[in-house]
């Protein structure tokens, strides 16, 4: 070679297959250039070693879902306020946050963690489970599913609950209506002085703390640690995994 060309082409042409089979093994991350994997079909080469790796599969890439366990303070999906945050979740899916017990044996690409929906919206203030996913049936069942799918939440509180509160949170007897809408039953319970539990379908921007206000609590902190059948267990906070192969939301 005279010029630097795109490595596609370079090993296209030197495995003699198609571009697109060549786009195939870089993408699946089964192309060292000069001993380093390279993973962008684009990447320009001129006289460097590139090598196959003897594993290479052509099967086609599959779609994934990670879990992150987003942090207070970053944006998934709700902040009206900005149509660009400055702070989005997403920047957290990066290979150095992979949670290091991640057992799905997923081998992680770049490809993964591009092109991903963002299923499951959470406020910026709180913390706990966000959704990403490439799959178009996780994304589909999300969306469809999402004023029957359970959500747990873990709520700490200051003040002092009003008399019957717990069982106006309950709506054992009677419901509550936000922004004119009459919310679904919800099941909540005490975890220690200060910490609620609510497990809760079609959860809505604003809704806990409305509940928590109207019964004379004040919303200290959220963290979402479920999603349907989907827990984030011990997942660090910062922290990614894959979805596994036997989870279904």
């Amino acid at each position: 070679m005279t010029e630097p060309v795109r490595l596609a082409k370079h090993l296209a042409q030197m495995l003699n297959c198609s571009r697109r089979e060549a786009e195939q093994y870089i993408e699946g991350s089964w192309v060292r250039v000069d001993g380093v994997v390279v993973e962008e079909p684009q990447h320009r080469v001129l006289d460097q070693k590139v090598e196959l790796d003897p594993d290479a599969s052509l099967l086609a890439l599959t779609p994934v879902t990670l879990l992150l366990n987003k942090p207070p303070g970053y944006e998934a999906g709700l902040d009206a306020g900005s149509k660009r945050p400055a702070n989005p979740a997403a920047q957290l899916l990066v290979v150095a946050n992979q949670a290091k017990d991640d057992r799905s044996g997923i081998r992680p690409l770049k490809k993964h963690v591009s092109a991903l929906t963002l299923a499951t919206p959470l406020a910026t203030p709180a913390g706990g489970l966000v959704v990403f996913t490439q799959d178009w049936r996780v994304a589909r069942k999300l969306s469809e599913d999402a004023s029957v799918m359970e959500h747990e939440v873990i709520v700490d509180v200051t003040g002092t609950i009003a008399p019957g509160g717990l069982q106006r949170l309950n709506r054992i007897d009677h419901g509550f209506t936000f922004n004119g809408v009459l919310l679904p039953p919800a099941k909540v319970s005490w975890q220690n002085e200060t910490r609620l539990r609510f497990a809760l379908k079609g959860e809505r921007p604003g809704q806990i703390a409305f509940m928590c206000e109207s019964v004379g609590l004040t919303v200290q902190a959220m963290k979402r640690i479920r999603v349907g059948r989907v827990s984030m267990s011990s997942l660090p906070v910062g922290q990614w995994r894959y979805l596994q192969s036997h989870e279904r939301f």
